[in-house]
């Protein structure tokens, strides 16, 4: 028997039609029978499919084919095979709002930006994403055609062999305040060393704080996530597993490299499995600082089984809880500070603000025009305002440029560009501006948000 240890998460994928003589039956409700926790609603020994069997099941036991679990597993490595690319709808076709590095649509010259008109003649203008990729997606070595609209307004026409390639798991930036960010998109297998790797070259660059990224990450391997709770000092355990014998607490695997104290982690409605029993771990022991949305509610434990005719079955056999018993099925996780909108500008914002402990908090301002001036009043005139004086910062990201004018006992502050409609952003006002008898003393910083 071969077993894969394995939290469900939400990918999506198609599947191929389940056939009674496809699945060795009396295996699969063997395994059922011994090892399902959970509901079986139906008679197991009147089903004549595997089919009917996974229908009594719950939504995250399966059935897979050889061919289907290769591709599920690729789907959490993050690898598959096409062209290498990321795209969206559009009322023009399939738009590619990324092109993977070493790609063959990179080495073919499809840029970002470029709309996909029609794929092997198909016109693409109506199709959905999930229609598009069934058509680019295929084996390895052969070929799709694509008609593309480049963003001069050229058609052209490529013929481009299919290639395995990887999505980027882990992506990191270091913002601004000297603020590492790190977005992980899934528990593979390497996400502990992508992390680690990531907080490494972030220290070299400067960062002093960080910020983990978990939202939309619909889960992944338990070791992988066991892996990753290490990465916090005060994370000594990982989880809570339950099953048909009894409870048992499970370690945190210890890693060389550790976050600060004061990281910061997002999660998200999306956030699931493998990213609720990370953020639970953190919230239980008190190891991160949580922002964003209450998480999915995805508790239970799934393990694949090979059978005899290479199929797999992947069935729940457990669930699992934080380390203080913190239940996840159904309820999800609550972050200390909750969000209505992307984690990132909150958690950025508090990180710089951290780190200006000796400046002042003035009142928000929200909604402002996109084309906002923005003015400090001083209580005396003005003689200098240093280049390094102001900073408006766009959260999540970096200092944006501004023109900054005296004008008295004002300041004026002019961003170069419109800001972004619905963007947020912070103006840190520093204490180094000086008037004609004094120097300010006090650091001063606010939140704004654009409509």
């Amino acid at each position: 028997m071969k077993k894969i240890q394995w939290l469900a998460c939400i990918f999506i994928l198609l599947l191929l039609p389940v056939s009674a003589s496809a699945a060795p039956l009396n295996e699969i409700k063997d395994y059922v029978e011994s090892l399902y926790v959970g509901e079986i609603k139906g008679d197991l020994q009147k089903a004549s499919s595997a089919e009917q069997i996974i229908d009594m099941l719950d939504p995250y036991s399966a059935y897979f084919t050889a061919e289907e679990f290769e591709a599920f597993i690729n789907s959490i490595e993050m690898t598959s095979v096409g062209i290498g690319i990321v795209i969206e709808e559009h009322s023009k076709g399939i738009y590619i709002s990324d092109v993977i590095k070493g790609g063959t649509a990179e080495q073919a010259g499809i840029a970002i930006g470029d709309i996909i008109t029609h794929i092997d003649g198909k016109e693409a203008a109506n199709l959905t994403t999930s229609q598009a990729s069934s058509l680019i997606l295929g084996e390895e070595n052969t070929s799709v055609t694509l008609t593309v609209l480049t963003s001069n307004g050229q058609s052209i026409t490529k013929t481009i062999v299919r290639k395995p390639f990887s999505l980027p798991n882990g992506t990191s930036k270091l913002l601004y305040g000297n603020v590492g960010y790190i977005a992980l998109s899934s528990f593979s297998s390497d996400a502990a060393g992508l992390v680690k790797k990531a907080i490494r070259d972030l220290t070299a660059n400067g960062a002093t704080s960080f910020i983990l990224d978990l939202q939309d990450n619909g889960g992944g391997y338990v070791t992988a996530a066991e892996e990753v709770i290490g990465l916090f000092p005060n994370a000594k355990d990982a989880y809570t597993y339950e099953d048909a014998s009894g409870s048992y607490l499970i370690r945190a695997k210890r890693q060389s490299i550790q976050f600060p104290k004061d990281t910061r982690v997002l999660i998200n409605r999306y956030s699931a499995s493998a990213s609720e029993m990370t953020a639970a771990a953190l919230v239980d022991q008190k190891a991160a600082i949580l922002y964003g949305e209450r998480s999915y509610g995805k508790g239970t434990m799934q393990s694949f089984y090979e059978l005899s005719d290479g199929s797999y079955l992947k069935l729940t056999m457990a669930q699992f809880a934080g380390p203080t018993t913190t239940v996840i099925n159904h309820v999800g996780v609550k972050p200390h500070i909750e969000t209505s909108d992307n984690g990132i500008y909150r958690a950025h914002y508090d990180a710089v603000a951290a780190n200006l402990p000796a400046y002042r908090e003035l009142a928000a301002l929200k909604n402002v025009p996109a084309t906002k001036t923005f003015t400090v009043n001083f209580n005396h005139d003005l003689t200098t305002v240093p280049a390094d004086t102001i900073d408006l910062v766009k959260l999540g990201d970096g200092r944006i440029d501004a023109e900054v004018k005296v004008e008295g006992s004002k300041v004026l502050i002019k961003p170069k560009v419109a800001l972004t409609s619905g963007g947020h952003y912070m103006l840190v006002v520093h204490p180094n501006i000086k008037g004609l008898n004094s120097t300010m003393k006090k650091g001063s910083y606010l939140y704004i948000t654009v409509k």
